[in-house]
């Protein structure tokens, strides 16, 4: 049986609509996901491209970078299960409410200005020469920058890209 608890939730990287990881908000076979329209946080976030894979992140740093473009989405409670192991929260990413505007709703209607409390993935404790890299305000594995997000499952080196991206990025305690 579904679940009636919804959880909204903001995306800003590769599970947004046309990018890598999309596939895992469609799947319903691990709970839904209902996309609620376009969203934009309503503070300045650092959103960079790092590691050797090329992956977006959320800088837990508040006041940098710039506004992030993103989607929202209603999830249930097994969709946000398969997203906290996606993103390995609480170990890598932690979670937390950021206020995010809607832009635009399903309907391609403007939204009303208003912000809802969505989650969001966000890395913490993370090496300073990430803050060093250009920020972005919306991401796209294809955009200009030239750096298109690449673990590929079936490539050996990529079989744990958690363990190589944790040395790469994370700051251990």
């Amino acid at each position: 049986m579904a679940s009636l608890t919804l959880h909204r939730v903001f995306v800003y990287g590769t599970l947004k609509r046309g990018e890598p990881n999309h596939h895992v908000m469609t799947n319903t076979e691990n709970g839904t996901a209902k996309f609620v329209g376009e969203g934009k946080t309503t503070e300045s976030w650092p959103l960079v491209i790092a590691s050797k894979y090329n992956i977006p992140f959320l800088l837990h740093c508040k006041g940098k970078g710039q506004l992030v473009i993103g989607e929202v989405y209603d999830v249930d409670d097994e969709k946000m299960k398969e997203l906290d192991l996606l993103e390995e929260y609480p170990k890598f990413y932690n979670r937390i409410k950021i206020p995010v505007y809607i832009l635009k709703d399903k309907d391609d209607d403007f939204g009303n200005d208003t912000d809802v409390l969505c989650w969001v993935y966000i890395l913490e404790k993370f090496k300073p020469h990430l803050l060093e890299l250009p920020f972005l305000s919306n991401y796209s594995s294809k955009g200009e920058h030239g750096l298109e997000f690449c673990i590929d499952a079936t490539h050996p080196e990529s079989a744990d890209p958690m363990i190589n991206l944790k040395n790469e990025i994370k700051e251990m305690a």
